[in-house]
């Protein structure tokens, strides 16, 4: 069982990856992963576990969120050409990435919904009196999908690298994201992980 810390390993991808949420596309089915099997006090969540899947370009940061459910809660009338408010009261999966460690109250929260939803929200806990919130906007794009046989919905994101952080992306890079998943009908699973970035694929990271 992975716990609350681990390490997400993103592998290089010398082409961008097209915006369809199939974990058996090449360029998934190899990717590293970690898995969200507990709450936010770091207590195990019974049932099978949200996985996170990452590649990366000289442009943009992806992740693939696959998630088993009971049963979905959905926002009625979903508009996914524009954001969404309060995405987060409904099904959603969220990254919440820093790359200053010296302020780690300074971040950028993303979601997904299944329905192809999307917020991005550019935090400072530090100083919310001159965060951006919602006016942030980081250039990224998400597609989502339900495969109501299986019981599973999944996410991806494709994230700019210049709206995360100010350095170039590079091999064996670190960075501090927070990989959530908000379930009406289940506690909210989370995997607290350090992201590095590394040039090659692996067959496999499960922490």
């Amino acid at each position: 069982m992975s716990d609350s810390t681990a390490v997400l390993e993103s592998a290089f991808s010398a082409r961008d990856i097209p915006l369809d949420p199939n974990p058996t596309r090449e360029a998934w089915a190899d990717a590293p992963r970690v898995f969200a099997r507990v709450d936010r006090a770091g207590q195990p969540i019974p049932g099978p576990a949200t996985e996170i899947r990452s590649r990366w370009t000289r442009e943009h940061l992806y992740l693939l969120y696959i998630c088993p459910y009971t049963e979905l809660n959905l926002k009625p009338d979903p508009q996914p050409i524009v954001e969404t408010s309060g995405l987060w009261n409904w099904d959603v999966a969220e990254a919440f990435i820093g790359s200053d460690f010296e302020h780690i109250g300074r971040y950028k929260e993303l979601q997904v919904s299944p329905q192809s939803e999307w917020v991005d929200l550019e935090i400072d806990r530090e100083n919310p009196n001159v965060q951006q919130g919602a006016r942030w906007n980081s250039g990224y794009q998400v597609k989502g999908r339900i495969d109501e046989e299986a019981h599973i919905w999944y996410g991806m994101m494709r994230i700019p690298f210049a709206a995360i952080d100010t350095r170039p992306p590079e091999k064996d890079q670190c960075a501090a994201p927070g990989l959530f998943r908000e379930d009406e009908y289940r506690p909210p699973r989370m995997v607290s992980a350090s992201c590095r970035t590394r040039p090659v694929p692996a067959r496999r990271c499960d922490p």
